[in-house]
C-alpha cells in the first residue's frame, strides 16, 4: 500500500498524472487531514489540481483513511520540525505496514529512523514504467509535467531518473 503525502499528489495533479497511480497494484492512500489540506482548502483557493485528486478519490483511484491516535503518531507529532499532515502519512505507512510517498528529505529521515517504507514521487512512477503499466514516453512527460509545474529535480537527480528511463524503456 502507498500513503501519499500532499506534494506528490499535488505535483502528480498538477502534471495532470495523478490517475497513473490507478496501475500500481497495492492499494493507494491519503490521511484525511492531507485529503483536507489538498482538496477541501485547495478547492476553496480555486486550485485546479485540487479537483482533479478529488476525482481520484471519486473514481476510486485514491482512497482517504481515518488515522487512528497511536503511540507512532504521539511520538512522530512530538517531532517539533515534522508537520501534522507528515506525521499522519508516516504514522499510516507504519501501522498498515505500508509504504509512505514523501519527497521532503527531512521526512525521509524521520520515517528511516522509524523504521517506515518511503518512496519518492519519481520512484513510484517508475514503478509504473517497470511493471508495464506506461511507457517511457509517459513517464518523462510526467516528470517534466512535474518540473514544469514547479517541482524541483536536482540536476543529478533529473539525470539519474532520465537514465533509468532509458534503462527500463
Amino acid at each position: 500500500m502507498y500513503v501519499f503525502d500532499a506534494a506528490p499528489l499535488i505535483y502528480l495533479a498538477k502534471a495532470d498524472r495523478h490517475s497513473s497511480v490507478d496501475e500500481l497494484p497495492p492499494a493507494c492512500v491519503t490521511p484525511e487531514l492531507v485529503y483536507e489540506e489538498v482538496v477541501t482548502a485547495g478547492l476553496a483557493e480555486g486550485y485546479p489540481d485540487a479537483r482533479r485528486i478529488e476525482r481520484a478519490v471519486e473514481d476510486g483511484v485514491l482512497d482517504v483513511a481515518p488515522v487512528e491516535v497511536t503511540a507512532t503518531l504521539e511520538r512522530l507529532r512530538r517531532n517539533e520540525n515534522l508537520g501534522d499532515a507528515d506525521a499522519v502519512v508516516l504514522a499510516l505507512a507504519s501501522e498498515r505496514d505500508g509504504t509512505a510517498v514523501v519527497d521532503e528529505r527531512y521526512g525521509r529521515m524521520v520515517a528511516d529512523a522509524e523504521g517506515i517504507e518511503t518512496r519518492g514521487t519519481a520512484s513510484v512512477i517508475l514503478r509504473l514504467l517497470r511493471e508495464g503499466a506506461i511507457d517511457a514516453e509517459e513517464v518523462r512527460a510526467t516528470i517534466d509535467g512535474m518540473i514544469d509545474a514547479g517541482r524541483y529535480f536536482a540536476p543529478a537527480l533529473y539525470a539519474k531518473i532520465l537514465r533509468k528511463i532509458e534503462e527500463l524503456g
